[in-house]
């Protein structure tokens, strides 16, 4: 499944998906379902996690500054305190925006 749209509205990411469906999710929801590594941590061959500390979230962390088209899989949002390393694969955008 593929968007065909997104777009940032108030508080919200609008999604419309090549099936013709919508989905919405909280611009907090989607900062703190960041996939990247600094977010997320990062799994060795074990399945180890490694992981820094978890940083507070300001209330810029949850501004969101752009949305960028990532080849055919992927959206990366920049956020408004300089966060912009997260991938969003269009299948993990949908589980986050399923998960409300």
């Amino acid at each position: 499944m593929r968007p065909t749209d997104v777009q940032p509205i108030g508080d919200e990411l609008a999604i419309k998906w090549d099936d013709g469906s919508e989905s919405f999710i909280k611009l907090e929801s989607l900062r703190r379902h960041c996939p990247c590594a600094s977010c997320k941590g990062e799994r060795d061959i074990m399945g180890n996690v490694y992981k820094g500390p978890d940083k507070p979230l300001t209330p810029q962390a949850f501004q969101l500054l752009r949305v960028a088209h990532i080849g055919g899989y992927a959206v990366q949002p920049g956020w408004g305190d300089g966060h912009s390393t997260g991938l969003y694969s269009f299948d993990y955008l949908r589980q986050v925006a399923d998960a409300r």
